[in-house]
């Protein structure tokens, strides 16, 4: 779980909500079409173009917008953005196994479930080489029961991250090759994407950035 930090609310979802009057008020269900997609390019752009959770490429066409805190609680406000996300699988295929948003759905705990929007969200989970997630510290009990919640272990996930892990891994890579490889893949492309499950990455080969 990479940390996102917000950027400005798109100015023209400010300028439909300030369309309220007594007769229409905005709300969630409302929004489609044009608007709806700038809301979702917006939350892409700002993550990086990864899945706020799982960390996977995402893809206009298989992306759902995200409310961290659920929507259908009375207390939240449906259409603040500083509770907007965007997180992979909008597009289920039959049988396949749900995670992140999709798997998350009405749940939330503010005690238990980690949140992308804090910005040391990262360095409570460890990665393996064959792709595994766990706590970085067994003790916290969030990050385990964030794990769970968001099926971020299931096997389809651990598969994906260890292809993306396996070319850093090549015998042939010499210490210089390997740090400038890894430097590169942390920084943004020419499209301003991180590359897919960028702290799994970060948390293994970090260090030899460093050495």
């Amino acid at each position: 779980m990479k940390a996102i930090a917000k950027h400005a609310e798109p100015q023209a979802l400010l300028d439909w909500k300030a369309q309220a009057n007594e007769d229409w008020q905005p709300s969630f269900g409302a929004l489609a079409g044009e608007l709806k997609r700038t809301l979702k390019l917006a939350l892409m752009r700002e993550q990086g173009w990864i899945c706020c959770y799982c960390e996977r490429r995402l893809e206009e066409h298989d992306a759902h917008i995200e409310h961290f805190q659920p929507q259908h609680d009375p207390a939240v406000d449906a259409l603040e953005y500083a509770n907007l996300l965007c997180s992979c699988q909008s597009n289920l295929a039959k049988g396949a196994p749900r995670h992140c948003g999709n798997l998350k759905g009405d749940w939330f705990d503010a005690q238990l479930l980690v949140s992308p929007f804090d910005p040391g969200c990262a360095d409570r989970f460890a990665y393996t080489g064959d792709g595994r997630i766990s706590a970085a510290n067994e003790t916290d009990r969030a990050a385990l029961e964030t794990i769970r919640k968001l099926g971020l272990d299931l096997p389809k996930l651990n598969a994906l991250r260890a292809q993306a892990i396996e070319p850093f891994l090549a015998p042939d890579l010499s210490d210089e090759e390997l740090r400038t490889f890894v430097s590169g893949y942390l920084r943004t492309d020419t499209q301003d994407r991180f590359g897919e499950f960028f702290t799994t990455i970060r948390h293994l080969f970090r260090a030899c950035i460093r050495s």
